[in-house]
């Protein structure tokens, strides 16, 4: 059960107590779930018998055992208590379950994972400056709603792109519905400017970069534009992005060279501690994006022994769990790491459109990309040298190849491109 799926569990939960008429007060319209803070109790804890009980007239402590007895037997769940004032705290079922179902959520939704129908039924109008920031911000929120359940309409001011540009902001992916003056219940989308035209942006930097450039910083930022956006290198937060999301492409492809395919269940995917090597050697940075070295143009990321990403060895040869493995799936640091990024993924798409924060996804997206370099160093998807292909391969491959789906899809949402070689 991801954090979005528990967010709809309770909210199923309140509206049927509503229904029973044991609970009388307004359903809201979502309920927010956070991870429980050190010290605190369960996995997750939700405050909505706090907000609810002014209303229903009851003590928050009897609203949350009304809840509670709702939400306790709902599959996914494994504990439910009351704490403090009237808090309750969820336990999830065991670690190997929750994981199997986000990862189970990634292969079934594809590129649509985190989209869903919190925003349905809403009909939204957006209004922009007439300037290719304001423009390109307003069409990934465009998305991003879209993405959520709402319909969306998007108005530019004045009677056209920027004089001579409606080219470059075709090319940008902006195409309002109307031109002229806003109504006063538009949403106004109005970043800092970029300083810049669309046809020049696109002359320097390509739709990709431009776009990404435009959308990383928060509204209230400048945009840095330079060229520094286009560097084939570990500073450049969009090619580590994109890196990141080749790099699984090719651990398909060359797993599927070595005989064998994905598969989370029942897979121990431990390796070594992080920067460790066998025999106690530091491990490359084999996940790394290179730091320096440019790679040619339409050149593909080594995925088995290159230099860049030559992975360390988490497993005994012939197939067998290396002597420090775990016992629970996905239970070393970064692959906990990454896979709650993962988790977290769907409400992050939810909070960007109704923030219309298009840079929350672009810094979700890094932080994925981060940790799926963190887990490649240290608990490597492929066999190296003699070693078979064991369980424990298949299930970090499943994990990596999630990661590359939400990568490509938060990409897609930007209106950016996700290329299979780099």
């Amino acid at each position: 059960m991801t954090p979005a799926d528990l967010s709809r569990t309770v909210l199923h939960a309140v509206r049927r107590a509503v229904d029973e008429d044991v609970l009388r007060a307004p359903v809201p319209a979502r309920v927010r779930v956070e991870r429980t803070r050190p010290g605190g109790s369960g996995d997750y804890a939700c405050a909505v018998a706090l907000q609810l009980a002014g209303e229903a007239g009851l003590p928050a402590l009897e609203v949350a055992r009304i809840l509670r007895e709702r939400v306790a037997a709902e599959p996914g769940i494994g504990r439910v208590e009351v704490t403090g004032p009237g808090f309750l705290s969820f336990t999830l079922d065991a670690p190997a379950d929750r994981d199997r179902a986000v990862l189970d959520a990634v292969r079934e939704r594809g590129l649509a994972y985190g989209h869903g129908d919190a925003l349905r039924g809403e009909t939204l109008r957006l209004h922009h400056a007439r300037e290719v920031r304001a423009a390109v911000t307003a069409d990934a929120v465009r998305r991003l709603l879209t993405a959520q359940g709402a319909r969306v309409r998007v108005g530019c001011e004045g009677a056209g792109a920027e004089a001579g540009a409606e080219d470059a902001w075709a090319r940008l992916g902006v195409r309002p519905d109307a031109y002229g003056p806003g109504a006063p219940e538009d949403a106004v989308i109005r970043p800092v400017p970029a300083g810049a035209g669309g046809a020049e942006l696109l002359a320097r930097l390509g739709p990709d970069a431009a776009r990404w450039g435009l959308l990383r910083p928060a509204a209230h930022d400048q945009a840095p534009l330079g060229p520094d956006l286009l560097v084939q290198g570990e500073a450049n937060p969009l090619f580590r992005v994109r890196y990141a999301y080749a790099r699984t492409r090719a651990l398909t492809r060359n797993a599927a060279a070595l005989g064998f395919t994905a598969e989370p269940e029942g897979a121990l995917p431990a390796g070594p501690p992080a920067g460790q090597a066998p025999h106690g050697e530091p491990a490359p940075l084999a996940g790394r994006a290179p730091s320096a070295e440019p790679l040619a143009a339409g050149a593909e990321p080594p995925a088995h022994g290159g230099p860049e990403l030559a992975p360390s060895v988490g497993t005994a040869p012939y197939g067998e769990p290396a002597p420090h493995a775990g016992p629970a799936p996905y239970g070393e640091p970064p692959a906990r790491a990454l896979l709650d990024l993962l988790a977290d993924h769907p409400g992050v798409l939810l909070a960007a459109a109704r923030h219309r924060a298009p840079d929350r996804v672009a810094r979700q997206l890094e932080a994925v990309a981060h940790a799926l370099f963190d887990f490649h160093d240290s608990c490597p998807p492929l066999p190296m040298g003699d070693e078979k292909p064991s369980a424990a391969h298949r299930s970090r491959l499943a994990l990596a190849e999630a990661a590359g789906t939400v990568l490509a899809g938060g990409l897609s949402l930007l209106g950016i491109s996700a290329p299979a070689h780099l």
